[in-house]
């Protein structure tokens, strides 16, 4: 009898799809990257989601987010992404968790009760906690580097951290890594250099502002990463002979 999975069992095999059932993933940040992660994982038969985000959907999300409806408008990410997973996949579940990570918010999160660990939030100072606790709980991580400022979703690629080039966001990372006494981490980065947004309206002080403060970003880009990094989460957990 056919069930909701049944087409992907086709190419992953029984034994697979019960190991994503069995499997808990904490996705941190539920934007443009994080959201498409964590849908793909639904619908590809992860048992547990724990979603990390305190933003709420805005305007400006529209353009790329797949929570951001104008029906969800200023409902937390993480609530509106909860509900639509639980429309997907009414077996799953799903731990939302209205929190800005960062050093001092990372006690709240054992990473050990996790089978893989994303990390699609924006900060470094972020990132670098989410890759040192995963490490020291001894769970896969896989990091997405910057996806503002491109256009070319073919650019990407995913590779260790140390073999990165042409991405400003990894560079520092690398960098950061190092000092950490870290030396390897997956992560998805873009070899397209960044672009530089349109600021024509905006004065000159105002427009060299918003250069550093906001990337521009479109539909087609950020999903391609989240779709990506979700690839590899089932592509690691579903050939792992124990989870």
């Amino acid at each position: 009898m056919p069930d909701q999975f049944s087409r992907t069992e086709l190419l992953l095999g029984k034994e697979a799809i019960e190991r994503l059932h069995n499997s808990r993933v904490a996705v941190f940040g539920i934007g443009g990257v994080g959201g498409y992660a964590a849908e793909a994982l639904a619908r590809s038969g992860i048992g547990t989601l724990d979603l990390i985000d305190n933003d709420k959907v805005c305007l400006t999300n529209l353009n790329r987010q797949i929570y951001a409806l104008h029906s969800t408008m200023d409902k937390y990410k993480v609530d509106a992404a909860k509900e639509r997973i639980y429309d997907i996949c009414p077996d799953i579940k799903v731990n939302a968790h209205r929190c800005f990570f960062m050093p001092d918010t990372a006690d709240s999160f054992d990473f050990t009760e996790y089978d893989y660990v994303i990390d699609a939030i924006d900060t470094v100072t972020g990132k670098l906690e989410i890759i040192k606790r995963a490490k020291a709980a001894g769970v896969p991580v896989i990091s997405s580097m910057g996806a503002g400022n491109k256009l070319d979703p073919t650019a990407f690629r995913v590779a260790d951290i140390f073999e990165t080039k042409v991405c400003p966001l990894a560079k520092v990372m690398r960098y950061e890594l190092k000092r950490l006494g870290i030396k390897d981490v997956k992560v998805v980065y873009s070899e397209e250099k960044p672009l530089c947004p349109s600021t024509e309206s905006a004065g000159e002080d105002e427009a060299a502002a918003f250069r550093r403060s906001i990337p521009g970003s479109v539909a087609f880009v950020p999903s391609v990463v989240g779709l990506i990094i979700a690839g590899e989460v089932i592509k690691d957990i579903s050939r792992c002979s124990k989870v």
